[in-house]
């Protein structure tokens, strides 16, 4: 195997939030008060369409390397992740009793490439996925969580849908490249007791029993489950709970 090429792939690999990547998040609380977070995670729009298969060529191949991890320091849980085998970020996770996270694209004309341009011209910026897992190893608590995912200058812009372990501790934090412009909204500002983000800024103008099953229906109904779904993971953070589901979209389905 030629390792300049086998090491161009896995850099690639690690870094396409930065090149494309689209996602559904939703954190609702039921009548006492829990929280529950959950997401689609679709990846491989315009990768190569199989006309005889009806699916995504990328999507296929990654949902075969969808993993459940359990990183520990000393012999005990950090965080719990659903991740793609072999991607080093943070897509989806679980600090369990603090707070849970998922990321979303965010669709600008100040985007991943000029981002990437950027870096190399004046080296600022942090890749989405190594922010996120730095948040995850370090952050103790839902407000530090927020506070790592606010103030660090990045290389795309993202939506972090972000959730603690209290009534009403949810929001979708509304990233530019740069700290200025950040928008925070919470959950008591959004639906009340439910706050979704899909890909596009929330105050641009474009639902179900709160639960694992609930949810999991509102994540399985098309067109949010489409051709390009790959899984879809629901966690409770009191719980620790985190599971996920290799998801397919039969025919009738939205490409």
């Amino acid at each position: 195997m030629n390792s300049k090429c086998f090491s161009g792939e896995v850099t690639l690999y690690n870094i396409f939030y930065e090149i494309f990547t689209v996602c559904t998040s939703i954190v609702a609380q039921d009548s006492n008060g829990t929280l529950y977070h959950a997401r689609n995670l679709d990846f491989g729009l315009f990768m190569g369409w199989d006309p005889k298969n009806r699916t995504w060529v990328i999507t296929e191949l990654l949902r075969p390397a969808i993993v459940n991890l359990d990183f520990q320091r000393g012999g005990k849980t950090v965080f719990k992740s659903v991740n793609y085998a072999g991607y080093v970020g943070i897509l989806t996770a679980i600090s369990p009793g603090k707070f849970t996270l998922t990321m979303n694209e965010r669709f600008t004309l100040d985007g991943g490439y000029i981002g990437i341009i950027d870096l190399i011209l004046t080296g600022k910026g942090t890749w989405m996925g190594f922010l996120t897992r730095a948040t995850m190893e370090k952050a103790q608590s839902f407000e530090e969580a927020k506070t790592m995912l606010t103030s660090t200058q990045m290389i795309a812009p993202a939506y972090f849908i972000l959730a603690g372990n209290t009534s009403g501790q949810a929001c979708v934090i509304t990233r530019n490249r740069e700290v200025n412009g950040t928008d925070t909204w919470w959950m008591k500002e959004a639906g009340g007791w439910y706050i979704l983000e899909t890909n596009y800024d929330h105050w641009s103008k474009p639902l179900f029993g709160v639960g694992i099953p609930g949810i999991f229906n509102v994540l399985s109904s098309r067109p949010v489950l489409n051709k390009l779904t790959t899984y879809t993971a629901l966690m409770q953070v009191n719980q620790g709970h985190i599971e996920t589901w290799l998801q397919y979209c039969p025919d009738p389905c939205f490409p």
